[in-house]
């Protein structure tokens, strides 16, 4: 792995990206959270382009999209704890955008671990059920996990790790409750 000013720059987008993220955990405003998430998604889109990474890029477009989806759904119809057939139609409209978006980037099979985590997540955000998202998030960040190393994205790997752990905590920590 050479260490060029392109990778230099990936790892900033990428510590950025985690920032941002960060960040929303501590907001309490959605309108807020909503803009710093859009934020980190982007700043994820530049780490990947950085690193010649376009499946990860292409999955990060698809965020975009998917965020974009839930929350004018959200706000045109407010919030709802019932599954409808629209929200099956939206998962498999998104799941079907990373299915394509995967075709025209693949770069190998290990490329595909980021449609597999972008499908994963958007299930999770996708139902309603806080504990299916919280267990969700624990092969989630494993996924990334695995594609920050193909990528040889170091500051992905720590920085998703840690992410895992938080997943991995708070998933334990609701189970207990119960």
């Amino acid at each position: 792995m050479e260490i060029s000013t392109r990778y230099i720059l990936s790892q900033v987008f990428t510590i950025i990206t985690y920032a941002l993220l960060a960040l929303t955990y501590y907001t309490k405003n959605r309108k807020i959270i909503l803009i710093v998430s859009f934020l980190s998604i982007i700043a994820n889109g530049i780490a990947y382009l950085f690193l010649d990474a376009y499946t990860g890029l292409a999955m990060c477009v698809v965020a975009l999209v998917r965020n974009a989806i839930f929350i004018i759904d959200e706000k045109k119809n407010g919030k709802i704890d019932k599954i409808d057939r629209k929200d099956i139609i939206i998962l498999i409209a998104l799941f079907a955008i990373s299915i394509g978006s995967a075709i025209f980037t693949y770069d190998g099979f290990l490329s595909l671990l980021s449609v597999f985590g972008t499908m994963l997540y958007t299930y999770s955000v996708w139902q309603k059920k806080t504990n299916t998202y919280k267990l969700l998030g624990i092969p989630i960040a494993l996924l990334w996990i695995f594609y920050n190393i193909y990528i040889k994205s170091i500051f992905g790997i720590i920085l998703e790790t840690i992410l895992l752990i938080c997943s991995t905590t708070g998933y334990i920590l609701q189970i207990k409750k119960k």
